[in-house]
């Protein structure tokens, strides 16, 4: 006997080995066991997926002995018949070559006879979307009212080229691609069977590039053999097909990850000088992100298709970065492949796209501002900021507070320090902050030389919880008097918690109103004017951390409800006092207070020199304010300036 390649050697002949399709097999059986068959089929999926194979199953199963049987007998006669496509009653048709009306038209005169042995009369229609229109309309009217003993089998790759009055009239079977895992053991199988060594790397490098087609994993198996002969490493198979191995884009996709651009650039050197296909190369990278992705949703479905030692790595990679820095890059290593499919030079763009990758991971998105808002700290910037880290020496200076953000004194400090000047203001100018005056008029940015006018309720700086003491509602709200713990009590110590551990967040509690506490829900109100303060509020690292908070005060899990809430009034200051929101004094015309008030303010007690600042040197801010990491990051990346209120 002639030899017979592992593709038809291995075929499938029952239900039980048809591999990856177990959601096919089993819609099958079952119409088999119930008896509810239909006259039209169709089978669409992938290249090498089993849509022969599984036609032909079904066909021998309609045509068994005392059928339709779901367990025939595979090695009877007329099963050998059907699978070797000589039965007179199940016809195997190409539809790319028999794609005419004339065909389809003697196809149609045929129905009407009886099968001669078999219990149906079965037509399998392979690659019908090659039908011609004139052809499906040809045969709409046999497909949907067939004679009893004839069943219609169709299969396609490409089901968007068949007309939708054609697949309304036959049940659908979506053939997916076969999972690595499962070609790799399978070739294991054949490869035992077949007396040759195969390594399970090599089995695993073979069901990747074979790309979920097991007719294809098998023809590369037999081309293996008749290459190496008994033994197939994984070298072997990416020499043959010019893969590259997952341990190496593993090796390159860490390389990104941590930044070294120079062993990233040296690995897409060393693929290249091998001969590997750098398209093919890059598609692997771009499946390896994408798997990192799937690490951090789903680990069980990521490690589906890998090797247990790239598998190991997966685990490792995925978190070394955050689903956006990993979207970032699989964003720009595409918009690459995209432009290396018409590149003469695919290298260039290859290393063009890796570099790139790296500077994207060391981008700070909107997000990452945000996520450190919500923390109250800087750690969710960047760590490398030298250029934050080169000003903070020209803070010390009272004109010129801002100076920690490189944008806002590019402009005025050459004026100052003219030689033609004998410079005396500037000497001076650091004990009085009112003769700053004149400098403040020109320069863009002294906005922390304004004084906030006077507001209708305010409270004391030192002590924290009265400035954000939100109003209470009476203690009927609650549906339960038990348990109730004295509403004021905890809300002020909750506020003055928020305070202390998260200040930024203090701003948003301001518009507040604490409606009621119900077992184990804190019900808050917001004014229609403050829905921003109430999402701000909702985001999830603010919820887990107010959550926690009251958890901790409470000693019980305790939710948040954050409502809208009409008969609210918005609050009085709706922003933090800088200063910077404050109107200007009357046309030209300064507060009498300013220039009599400032000495002897500054023998008065604390609180009441700072309700009697003039409004042109305002109180400054503490200085920590103007050292705080976060502010200086934030400008720095928003390129913000602090401008005067006019």
């Amino acid at each position: 006997m002639s030899y017979q390649v592992f593709a038809r050697k291995y075929r499938p002949k029952t239900f039980a080995d048809v591999l990856g399709q177990d959601h096919v097999v089993r819609t099958l059986r079952n119409a088999i066991a119930q008896q509810r068959l239909a006259h039209a089929y169709l089978f669409v999926g992938p290249r090498g997926t089993g849509k022969t194979s599984t036609a032909r199953i079904f066909a021998k199963a309609l045509c068994a002995k005392n059928g339709p049987s779901i367990d025939f007998d595979p090695e009877d006669e007329l099963s050998i018949e059907i699978a070797e496509g000589r039965c007179m009653d199940v016809l195997e048709i190409d539809g790319a070559s028999n794609n005419g009306v004339e065909q389809v038209r003697e196809l149609r005169d045929n129905v009407k006879y009886a099968p001669s042995r078999c219990r149906y009369k079965i037509y399998y229609i392979d690659e019908v979307h090659m039908l011609t229109t004139g052809a499906f309309n040809a045969l709409l009217k046999t497909l949907e009212e067939p004679p009893e003993h004839v069943k219609f089998i169709f299969a396609t790759t490409e089901p968007n080229k068949i007309l939708p009055t054609i697949i309304s009239r036959c049940q659908r079977f979506d053939l997916r691609r076969i999972p690595n895992a499962v070609i790799a053991k399978h070739l294991l199988h054949i490869a035992e069977l077949e007396n040759v060594k195969l390594d399970e790397k090599a089995a695993y490098a073979i069901g990747k590039g074979a790309e979920g087609g097991m007719r294809d994993a098998q023809s590369m198996l037999d081309q293996l053999v008749a290459f190496c002969g008994g033994n197939i490493t994984e070298q072997d198979v990416l020499d043959v097909f010019g893969f590259t191995s997952g341990e190496s884009v593993a090796a390159l996709a860490r390389h990104i990850l941590e930044s070294d651009t120079v062993g990233a650039l040296r690995a897409v050197y060393e693929q290249n000088e091998a001969g590997k296909e750098l398209g093919r190369f890059l598609g692997d990278l771009i499946q390896h992100f994408r798997t990192l992705l799937v690490q951090q949703a789903d680990p069980e479905a990521a490690a589906e298709d890998l090797s247990p030692e790239v598998a190991e790595e997966v685990v490792v990679q995925a978190q070394m970065a955050s689903t956006e820095q990993l979207l970032r890059v699989v964003d720009g290593l595409a918009d690459v492949d995209a432009r290396m499919r018409w590149a003469s030079n695919k290298r260039l763009h290859f290393e063009l796209g890796v570099i790139a990758s790296v500077q994207s991971l060391n981008e700070v998105s909107i997000s990452d501002v945000i996520d450190a808002l919500d923390s109250g700290s800087g750690e969710g910037l960047p760590r490398q900021a030298p250029r934050v880290q080169a000003a903070p020496a020209p803070l010390r200076r009272a004109a010129e507070p801002v100076k920690a953000a490189p944008v806002v004194v590019a402009e005025k400090p050459q004026p100052v320090v003219r030689e033609e000047t004998p410079a005396p203001a500037l000497v001076r100018a650091p004990e009085p902050v009112a003769k700053a005056a004149p400098f403040v008029e020109r320069a863009p940015a002294p906005v922390v030389e304004k004084a906030p006018e006077p507001a209708p309720a305010p409270a004391p700086a030192p002590a924290p919880a009265p400035v954000v003491v939100a109003k209470v509602k009476e203690a009927s709200a609650v549906d339960d008097p038990e348990e109730l713990f004295s509403q004021d009590v905890f809300w002020s110590k909750f506020v003055s918690q928020v305070q202390v551990r998260r200040p930024l967040a203090v701003s948003w509690l301001q518009s507040t109103t604490l409606l009621g506490i119900t077992r184990n829900t804190i019900k808050v109100g917001f004014p229609p004017s403050e829905s921003f303060a109430r999402d701000s509020l909702m985001r999830p690292a603010q919820i887990s951390f107010l959550e926690g908070l009251a958890q901790e005060l409470t000693g019980k899990a305790m939710k948040f409800e954050f409502v809208i809430d009409p008969n609210l009034k918005a609050p009085v200051f709706a922003e933090i006092d800088l200063g910077l929101l404050n109107e200007p004094t009357s046309a030209g015309k300064p507060a009498e207070a300013p220039k009599v008030e400032p000495k002897a303010a500054a023998k008065a007690d604390a609180p009441q020199t700072a309700e009697l600042d003039i409004p042109a040197a305002a109180p400054k801010p503490p200085e920590d304010f103007y050292n705080d990491a976060l502010i200086q990051q934030a400008m720095v990346k928003f390129k913000a300036k602090l401008v005067a209120a006019e």
